[in-house]
């Protein structure tokens, strides 16, 4: 059975197939626990075993068997075995999905045919597909005035347009529904066909699983996961919102179900870091090792020497500011993943265990898919999306060893993981100058060379630490500088010899910069594309002026839509004045609700007195404002045209100067 969907119904689990199939199982989950000392909590066994039955088991952990017990029983009660316990109890295998579960046991997956190898990058993705788009802007629209459906326009607000939406379902009976905002337009959608009394089966059942709206910490960053209403037997993407979609395509949204047995529903709306701790946890219940519900092993107390040691992070060799010839960058193929695998670590091996650690041996397989897709992709772009999702899903597995909450997460694990990738780095920089080339910036898994033997650089890297590398070459590259002078690590860019400009960190790639503004930078980069040479850059000096001038004339004319910026809000309330907090109450008055982590979009109206508008109220721009955002994007980029583009950069009046 290839399993397009799953959910629990009726005390088993109900999996559908592609075209609409589905078959029921029956299927009871039960999770276990341990007890430090059962004898002091005996008449709570008996208790449980009188209601629910209860029976002895050896629980298999990443660090070794443990005696205990296991229940068919609610999450409610895990929660007061826990508390009756004084929470010496230990709960496994507790929030598992059960149909993961159920096919992790039986070591089958979703998106494949029994059998299948789930980590083969071919397999079969034939699916019918019907896109559908609302055409009224989200959140500031509550109706819903006209669609295309299929590659049709249908206008209308009644009746007929949700008749038409229905009929397309009919005859096309499609697996995958690809619905940009649908988590915003299902509600609406749902409720006009109720009201009409149109039968609108995007569920194949017509009922739908809840996701809660919520707001979350992300690395420091507040984001905001729209509420979803999740169909049965059919899989529907938010094809504008899914980061799993953008990011990989259809294809990516299948191998995360392949590698996770979750249903493409919820690998389309999961973060890269839910999906693999979600790959582990399938890979430890088909292993039979227990999931811990709670993560018990909590970092210990450690002298501040031991600390300082340890806690260092990524290495980083900060560039100098300026304009480079003929450089090389070398970037390590999914180095801190490698690293995991190479040196076996996992929790249980850190802290002295022997044999293959289970982090280790569960990430090994996808690193080894992941340069099976990476090449591949560049014979068929087919794979690039398969590619994308492995890079992201391998670069938070790193992430999540040193996460608090994490099943299989250990601090120690992440510090030697740093720690590993500190001495490669330094290692990768001492065969460089030996192969006679120079350093001119280097940050975790990347470094930027330029001279010597190259070639004899790379193979050697390779060599002594096992882990492939790819290489870009520049006919140029520039660093930028930061506020005191020093290099930026993480803001250059530069022309690839191959084809294109690689650009990072500046006002072209920011979402925050408005469409107008980033349209000039973005005309700048392609007039240095034609530059092969420092030299040759700086003889487009005068013509990237013009460009400069023919904006600063335009900015006059500039439409309302190509100046609203977009900014992601980590409140909902500022307690002092500022353009973000005047763009909340805009949308406030405008009765569109904004919570924290959500994209908002503005003009500002008025700089001077900090007011903004909506996008779709605006009806004037303060031009001085974006002036001053157009200056800052031509004063970020245009010291490469200056005399000496390889020498000392320094920072006066607000203005990068190169000399």
């Amino acid at each position: 059975m290839w399993i397009l969907d799953a959910a629990e119904s009726g005390g088993g689990i109900r999996f559908w197939e592609p075209a609409g199939r589905s078959r029921w199982v029956p299927y009871t989950q039960a999770f276990c626990f341990t007890l430090e000392d059962p004898h002091l909590h005996r008449d709570m066994l008996d208790a449980l075993d009188d209601r629910y039955g209860l029976s002895e088991c050896r629980i298999q952990t990443i660090f070794g068997d443990e005696a205990g017990y296991s229940i068919a029983a609610s999450r409610r009660v895990a929660e007061l075995i826990e508390e009756q316990s004084g929470y010496s109890a230990k709960i496994y295998n507790l929030d598992i999905r059960p149909d993961q579960r159920f096919l992790a046991e039986r070591g089958e997956t979703a998106c494949a045919w029994p059998g299948d190898d789930r980590f083969s990058p071919h397999f079969d993705r034939s699916l019918s597909v019907l896109e559908i788009q609302v055409l009224d802007p989200e959140y500031r629209s509550r109706s819903i005035s006209g669609m295309i459906v299929d590659g049709r326009r249908i206008a209308g607000d009644g009746r007929g347009l949700v008749e038409e939406v229905a009929a397309a379902l009919d005859a096309k009976n499609p697996d995958l529904i690809l619905f940009p905002h649908a988590d915003y337009w299902m509600p609406h959608l749902l409720a006009r066909a109720e009201e009409h009394g149109v039968p609108l089966l995007i569920s194949r059942t017509g009922r739908y699983r809840r996701i809660s709206a919520r707001s979350y910490q992300s690395y420091g960053t507040v984001v905001h996961r729209e509420g979803a209403l999740i169909p049965e037997g059919r899989c529907l993407i938010d094809s504008a919102r899914s980061f799993t979609f953008r990011e990989s395509g259809v294809a990516g949204v299948l191998l995360a179900s392949r590698l996770t047995a979750l249903a493409p529903n919820l690998t389309a709306r999961f973060t890269p870091g839910t999906l693999i701790s979600s790959y582990e946890n399938y890979e430890a219940i088909r292993r039979g090792v227990a999931v811990p519900f709670r993560k018990w092993d909590a970092e210990s107390g450690r002298p501040v020497p031991e600390l300082r040691e340890a806690d260092k992070g990524g290495m980083i060799f900060k560039p100098h500011p300026g304009v480079y010839d003929d450089v090389v960058q070398v970037d390590f193929t999914s180095m801190y993943p490698s690293i995991i695998v190479g040196q076996n670590l996992s929790p249980e091996t850190v802290q002295g265990g022997g044999g293959e650690g289970f982090l280790a041996s569960v990430l090994a397989p996808v690193l080894s898919l992941r340069l099976r897709t990476k090449a591949l992709k560049k014979e068929d772009a087919r794979f690039a999306g398969m590619d994308s999702l492995l890079k992201w899903m391998l670069v938070t597995s790193f992430g999540y060893t040193g996460y608090r909450n994490a099943k299989f997460g250990c601090i120690r694990v992440h510090e030697g993981i740093t720690r590993h990738a500190r001495e490669i780095l330094i290692g990768a920089k001492e065969i460089a100058e030996d192969a006679g080339c120079r350093i001119l910036h280097g940050i975790v898994d990347s470094l930027w060379v330029t001279g010597g033997d190259i070639s004899r650089f790379v193979h050697e890297t390779e060599a002594a630490f096992g882990i492939p590398t790819e290489s870009e070459a520049y006919s140029w590259i520039a660093f930028l500088p930061m506020a005191d002078g020093t290099g930026a690590y993480n803001r250059y860019f530069g022309r690839l010899k191959e084809k294109g400009m690689k650009i990072r960190g500046v006002a072209a790639r920011r979402r925050d910069v408005p469409p107008y503004v980033r349209s000039f930078q973005e005309e700048i980069f392609s007039l240095m594309e034609q530059a092969e040479s420092s030299g040759e850059l700086r003889q487009l000096a005068g013509r990237a002026d013009e460009v400069y001038a023919d904006a600063v004339r335009g900015i006059e004319m500039a439409a309302t839509e190509d100046l609203v910026i977009t900014r992601r809000v980590g409140r909902t309330r500022y307690k002092h004045r500022c353009i973000e907090g005047s763009a909340l109450r805009a949308y406030g008055m405008a009765g569109v609700a904004v919570e924290a982590g959500m994209e908002i979009g503005y003009v500002v109206r008025d700089g001077k007195h900090l007011i903004a508008d909506t996008p779709w109220e605006a009806k004037t721009a303060d031009r001085a404002y974006y002036r001053v955002l157009l200056d800052r994007a031509y004063d970020e980029v245009k010291g490469v045209f200056s005399k000496g583009g390889t020498g000392d950069v320094r920072k006066r009046g607000g203005d990068v100067e190169y000399k």
